[in-house]
């Protein structure tokens, strides 16, 4: 398309006609391209804009109102049949499949606003419940598309396209996914808004229609990895477990197991490379780019979770990435142990198990019995009195079959979060009774100093010591980051001397959870903080030295000041358990967690007030 001036002194200096630049839409001036880069435009018969529907938008006006994450409301509400439906809204980097956590109020009142509210919009019926393509409206970064599912309705943060055929879906997805799309996009439109209209224009060469077969084979691939990829974490609607805890990869101790998760993430991480080279190879051949383009595709663009050089980049080390790696993996599964403790999910079943509203059903939700359940009793009833040792064979226990052994949640969905265990069902020991029933008891011991020895242990420090300071300091943290400061684990707290800390499940709230949080802990620990006291004075008086004189005034001071927060913080405890709050968890947790005054913790970090 240009090329150096041989007679001009000034360094890369080029010579390019205008006429070229009118075959690329838009005339951008690009003329660092080549000709063959460009000619398809003139080549192709069709372009996307030929295959492709683009039909007005969805916005909401306000979407305070309008939009949640999806864990913030009960699970009933969210689907097709429900209040709320997923809907897309850009996100980061990410090809393929995910970046679908939003949810949109479509109740039929809502809609009506969206129709009527002379600054919202609302997608027209006829594409509701189509598939598409979607992709991140703003981005400084690689543009990535995604496909769009039937149960989506888009943001116009996030454009998307349907299609007259959707056997051109994968065909399109692939060809956009491609080095060759991409680098089109750029030079369409260099700026960070990349709109539906330079998308369509983009030229597709009959000649691909031959390999069509091979594209959709290709995709399908890297559609399967990357929403499994995506289903592997917790705020995926489709979570089932952890990988750690999936039969496929659970290995006697939680090293060996995590050893064989990271084999097995490498392997994704590999094959979707080679994937996504091979499509590009496809399209680079089939547009005569074989001098212009590589198809190779570097770890770092390899869009999956589980591949470090892409979740956390820069220039760390591979050493600096397999620590960050192993620690997110530790911390994701005790994330996990505290669900499982709070009746989110289930040690001994995949899925989400109870997330509804004010703790109702919970026993019924928790201990309904699945359809699989319900087939295995009946097999095992017809078939006892024939042969017992032959039931027991052909039909083995339920939990050899899916994750590990059983472990029972909490009552009420109240965790201790202590720096000091004053209470036998805190956090930290519970965790351990979780590792006990998920990994034989025999390895306890090396399970929990593996996962102490990711949360960076203080000397001499025993690894339940290191994982309660965790539990105490830094989960809460990482759970906000992880929910996006939509957190579903509540952290109620007395203050900055942590005299009292606990986890309330939002959706196993009640107007009961107060009370009983202030009397079956509250009220206790204040009991057990002055009997210390008496306890350390008692023992100082008694010293014969002076250095443990000090050490026994040091620790009476320091439970003096968590007595007097403790105090404060029941007054504050009674008088919001007497108000017997009650939650609508439509409203969202912005609404919600600014309800209890200055009992929880990050209150304007959430609430933003």
């Amino acid at each position: 398309m240009s090329s150096p001036n041989p007679n001009n002194p000034v360094p890369n200096f080029f010579l390019a006609s205008a006429a070229i630049f009118k075959k690329i839409p838009g005339s951008p001036i690009a003329y660092w391209v080549s000709e063959e880069f460009v000619n398809p435009f003139v080549a192709a018969k069709a372009l996307i804009h030929d295959i492709t529907i683009s039909d007005g938008q969805t916005k909401t006006g306000d979407n305070d109102k309008f939009l949640r994450q999806h864990w913030e409301v009960s699970s009933y509400a969210v689907g097709i049949k429900g209040r709320w439906w997923q809907h897309p809204k850009g996100g980061p980097y990410r090809k393929w499949y995910g970046n679908v956590d939003w949810i949109i109020d479509w109740s039929e009142k809502s809609r009506i606003h969206y129709r009527k509210d002379h600054v919202a919009r609302i997608l027209p019926d006829y594409l509701w419940g189509r598939k598409g393509i979607s992709w991140t409206l703003i981005t400084s970064g690689e543009i990535s598309f995604r496909t769009l599912e039937p149960n989506q309705i888009f943001n116009l943060a996030a454009p998307s396209l349907f299609f007259h055929d959707e056997n051109n879906i994968n065909k399109c997805l692939g060809f956009l996914n491609s080095k060759y799309a991409l680098k089109l996009l750029k030079v369409i439109n260099p700026t960070l808004n990349m709109n539906v209209g330079e998308v369509r224009c983009l030229p597709l060469l009959s000649s691909i229609d031959s390999r069509q077969l091979e594209i959709e084979f290709v995709v399908e691939k890297c559609l399967s990895i990357s929403k499994s990829d995506w289903d592997s974490y917790e705020t995926s609607w489709d979570f089932s477990c952890i990988p750690l805890l999936h039969p496929d990869h659970h290995q006697p101790t939680l090293k060996a197991t995590y050893e064989k998760i990271c084999a097995n993430w490498q392997t994704m991480t590999q094959e979707m490379q080679r994937l996504e080279e091979e499509n590009n190879r496809i399209f680079i051949n089939a547009y005569g780019l074989q001098d212009e383009l590589t198809p190779d595709v570097p770890l770092s663009e390899i869009t999956l979770t589980c591949n470090p050089h892409y979740r956390y980049g820069g220039n760390k080390t591979e050493e600096e990435l397999e620590t960050q790696l192993q620690t997110d993996t530790m911390k994701e599964l005790i994330s996990y142990a505290i669900g499982s403790m709070m009746g989110r999910y289930r040690l001994d079943r995949p899925g989400l198990i109870y997330a509804h509203s004010g703790n109702k059903d919970f026993e019924k939700i928790y201990h309904r019995k699945d359809a699989e359940d319900v087939k295995k009793e009946e097999n095992s009833a017809s078939r006892q009195e024939k042969d017992a040792d032959l039931c027991e064979a052909e039909n083995p226990p339920l939990r050899s079959l899916r994750l590990c052994g059983e472990f029972p949640p909490d009552d009420d969905g109240i965790i201790p979060i202590l720096d000091i265990p004053w209470f036998s069902d805190d956090a930290a020991n519970r965790f351990v009774e979780f590792m006990k029933a998920a990994w034989p008891p025999e390895t306890l011991n090396e399970n929990l100093q593996f996962v102490a020895d990711t949360l960076s242990p203080k000397r001499g420090e025993g690894p339940i010591d290191t994982i309660r300071r965790y539990l105490s300091t830094g989960f809460f943290k990482d759970h906000l980051k992880t929910y996006k400061k939509r957190p579903i684990y509540w952290l109620f707290s007395s203050g900055r001397q942590k005299a009292f800390e606990c986890l309330v499940y939002l959706h196993r709230y009640n107007e009961s959870t107060l009370s009983r949080m202030r009397s079956l802990y509250v009220t206790p620990l204040q009991g057990n903080i002055r009997s210390r006291i008496e306890f350390l004075d008692n023992e100082q008086k008694a010293a014969a030295s002076a250095s443990d004189q000090r050490k026994f005034q040091k620790e009476m001071d320091m439970l003096k000041k968590k007595q007097i927060e403790l105090a404060k913080f029941d007054d504050e405890l009674r008088h919001y358990a007497d108000m017997r709050i009650s939650l609508d968890l439509d409203d969202g947790v912005k609404v919600n967690y600014g309800k209890f005054g200055s009992l929880l913790a990050e209150v304007k970090a959430i609430t933003g007030e």
